[in-house]
């Protein structure tokens, strides 16, 4: 799981590593233990960010007027390849 400092907690890491998810989380500048994380996998995390919000500029998708799953993940599909193909 990717996420930035704000998500640095021991029992969030302990939660995932109980689940076998592997945590990519920097630690806050204040921990007196540092936590080692995978640097280049966290710049990665940039992208997916800036995805999520060009997504929400996407009003059917922001709003999420649609009720069913099926729809609105059919316009989350839709939107993410016209993004994409930009």
């Amino acid at each position: 799981m990717l996420g930035d400092r704000g998500y640095d907690a021991d029992w969030l890491r302990e939660a995932l590593k109980d689940k076998g998810i592997s945590a990519c989380i920097p630690g806050r500048t204040q921990r007196k233990k540092t936590i080692k994380y995978d640097k280049h996998r966290y710049k990665r995390r940039n992208r997916i960010e800036i995805m999520f919000g060009r997504l929400k500029d996407w009003r059917r998708v922001a709003t999420r007027y649609d009720r069913c799953p099926k729809a609105i993940f059919s316009a989350i599909a839709l939107a993410a390849t016209v993004i994409y193909s930009l």
